[in-house]
């Protein structure tokens, strides 16, 4: 086993010229090939063994290739969830002034004087005007049944006499659409 670790040891550079074919980031390329590397080490030994017997390092190569594809371009990979998950939706709050914050509801002397607060009102109005736009009746009557009325999805499928595979499939792809839509 020392040899094909050895051998593995030595198609980093490699590991990383396949990974800047699929993104462009410096820190992203060393962040995915060093995950490969450590699921290289870490992966069932016979199984390791015999890719490398049946096919020498080429084969281990080409399992590595496919393994670093998927941590990068899968939003189902670990790689997905440790890395791209949480660090691509950090905002950068430095050019928030002070006056915005405490002029805006978050100061605790608007709390009783809640008429301040319009930004959860704006946001469900852009979801209307979405929801009127872009989908169809059925979509949107859907979503509405089950988001704004508090209905589960069995009490929905009770009501409508729909089934609850089929809600489910409606509510996820207009949410989805929604928020690509208002993210845009």
């Amino acid at each position: 086993m020392k040899i094909i670790y050895e051998e593995i040891s030595k198609l980093t550079s490699k590991f990383r010229t396949m990974a800047y074919g699929l993104t462009t980031d410096k820190n992203t390329v060393d962040e995915a090939v060093q995950e490969l590397m450590l699921y290289l080490l870490q992966m069932n030994k016979e199984t390791l063994k015999s890719i490398y017997d049946k096919d020498g390092i080429d084969g281990v190569t080409r399992y590595g290739a496919v393994a670093l594809r998927r941590a990068l371009t899968s939003p189902r990979s670990n790689f997905y969830y440790k890395y791209t998950k949480y660090y691509t939706h950090i905002q950068d709050y430095s050019d928030i002034k002070l006056d915005q914050v405490v002029g805006g509801c978050r100061d605790i002397e608007n709390i009783p004087n809640a008429t301040n607060c319009t930004y959860q009102w704006t946001s469900l109005e852009k979801i209307d005007k979405a929801l009127d736009e872009d989908f169809t009746w059925y979509d949107k009557k859907v979503f509405q049944l089950y988001y704004h009325e508090n209905n589960t999805l069995d009490s929905l499928a009770k009501k409508t006499g729909i089934s609850r595979n089929s809600l489910f499939t409606t509510i996820d792809k207009v949410r989805v659409q929604l928020k690509q839509k208002l993210n845009e």
